[in-house]
C-alpha cells in the first residue's frame, strides 16, 4: 500500500521560507514522478512542481525561481524548498507520486503566508 506523508508546513511571513518534506512508503524509491500540488480556499488544486526519476524538475510559472524541488531516492523522499513566499502561496500542499500512470496523494500540509 502506497502512503505519502507530508511535513514542514506552517506559518511564514511574506518573503520568508519553508521547506516541505514528503516520505513515501510502499513503493520503490526511485520509481515514478514525484511532486507537489496545492489548493487554496475556494480554488481548484493546482500543480506546483514535479520531479522526474532522473531528478529533472518542472515548475509552475507562479513559483519558478522561488521554489526548488528535489528528491532523495534512497530515503524515498521529495522536498520542496519555498523561498520568497507570497500571500498567494497560502494553501494546503499535497505530495504526489505517479507510478505507471496511477496517482497517489498525501493528506496535505497547510502553508499560511501572513504578516
Amino acid at each position: 500500500q502506497v502512503q505519502l506523508v507530508e511535513s514542514g508546513g506552517g506559518l511564514a511571513k511574506p518573503g520568508g521560507s519553508l521547506r516541505l518534506s514528503c516520505v513515501a512508503s510502499g513503493t520503490t524509491p526511485s520509481e515514478g514522478i514525484m511532486g507537489w500540488y496545492r489548493q487554496a480556499p475556494g480554488k481548484q488544486r493546482e500543480w506546483v512542481a514535479l520531479i522526474n526519476r532522473d531528478g529533472s524538475p518542472n515548475y509552475a510559472d507562479s513559483v519558478k525561481d522561488r521554489f526548488t524541488i528535489s528528491r532523495d531516492n534512497i530515503k524515498n523522499t521529495v522536498y520542496l524548498q519555498m523561498n520568497n513566499l507570497e500571500f498567494d502561496d497560502t494553501a494546503v500542499y499535497y505530495c504526489y507520486k505517479e507510478i505507471w500512470a496511477r496517482p497517489y496523494w498525501g493528506r496535505g500540509t497547510q502553508v499560511t503566508v501572513s504578516s
